[in-house]
């Protein structure tokens, strides 16, 4: 009896990419049987997710970036089903920046990534559960606000296909003269911060945005979320604003920030803001964010830094 398909549920964007159907075609020869299913319009993740729990698939790999990646995991809490009932996750990388492929060192060859569940065991991770004004998503990656935010949501998409995530440091150069802080009061459990931010980094991942390090120290498996909050700035320490988001440096984020580590926060804003989550965009003003521990499971390198232990 053969044994069950993998199911790959691909981006629409690179239905059309030749090395990925190569590479479709080469693991199918080494025997592996793939189901692929291509997304078209919102709501195609969730009922491919549904078909591959339905055909006791395996393993489920999302083709695309960070947001694709989020799509799926998103459709697999939905089920309600745990873990250890749900199909293994992979990710096939074919986004702009692919920030969570790139800290967890997945590659960008994609036989590679597609050989992955073959290759490592599946360890399970967290995924972050955004409430934001009765409205819930999930995000595998990192959620971001103000200036991050605005720096994703403004890059323009000819510009990130000419450029790939130089686009987005172009963008954010060009935005550095007009920032605006958002006010808001951020709480959890033995922590509290009122005052006005600039930028925003909720991660069980630990960047966005084309290379933006916002939550250098998270793990996608110890059941805390990284909070970063980079606070307004005088004009002194706007050169330190320009590394931070441009080369991601570690000590420029030290300089500036003030970071913990939460099982959940609650954000209270003065006026509708903004949290990007992998690419989707949640307005509310006010959000309840939690870190669900061990909520899938994902095959990701064995040296991986994302992951503990």
């Amino acid at each position: 009896m053969q044994a069950a398909p993998w199911f790959l549920v691909l981006n629409g964007k690179s239905a059309g990419d030749e090395a990925v159907r190569d590479a479709v075609a080469q693991l199918r020869g080494q025997g592996q049987p793939l189901q692929v299913r291509v997304t078209w319009e919102a709501g195609d993740a969730e009922r491919y997710v549904l078909e591959a729990i339905a055909a006791l698939a395996p393993v489920v790999i999302a083709g695309g970036g960070d947001g694709t990646l989020s799509e799926v995991a998103e459709a697999m809490a939905h089920t309600g089903l745990d873990a250890t009932q749900l199909p293994e996750l992979a990710l096939l990388p074919l986004g702009t920046a692919n920030d969570f492929a790139t800290a967890a060192g997945i590659s960008d060859e994609p036989l590679a990534a597609l050989q992955l569940p073959a290759q490592t065991p599946a360890r399970t991770i967290d995924l972050l559960r955004i409430d934001g004004d009765g409205t819930v998503h999930w995000c595998a990656n990192l959620a971001s606000g103000g200036f991050g935010t605005e720096v994703t949501v403004e890059t323009h998409d000819g510009l990130k296909k000419m450029l790939g995530g130089l686009a987005y440091v172009i963008t954010g150069i060009s935005r550095l003269g007009r920032i605006e802080p958002i006010r808001a009061r951020i709480h959890g459990e033995g922590f509290q911060w009122e005052g006005g931010f600039i930028a925003l980094g909720i991660g069980n991942g630990r960047q966005a945005g084309g290379g933006q390090v916002l939550c250098p120290d998270a793990l996608l498996d110890d059941g805390l979320l990284d909070l970063t909050i980079v606070p307004e700035l005088s004009g002194e320490v706007m050169p330190t604003l320009s590394t931070l988001f441009s080369e991601g440096k570690h000590a420029a984020l030290e300089q500036v920030a003030e970071r913990v580590h939460l099982r959940e926060l609650w954000i209270e804003a003065e006026q509708l803001m903004t949290l990007n989550l992998d690419g989707e965009p949640l307005q509310a003003r006010h959000f309840h964010i939690q870190c669900v521990a061990a909520r899938v499971r994902m095959h990701l390198p064995l040296e991986t830094p994302l992951l503990s232990g």
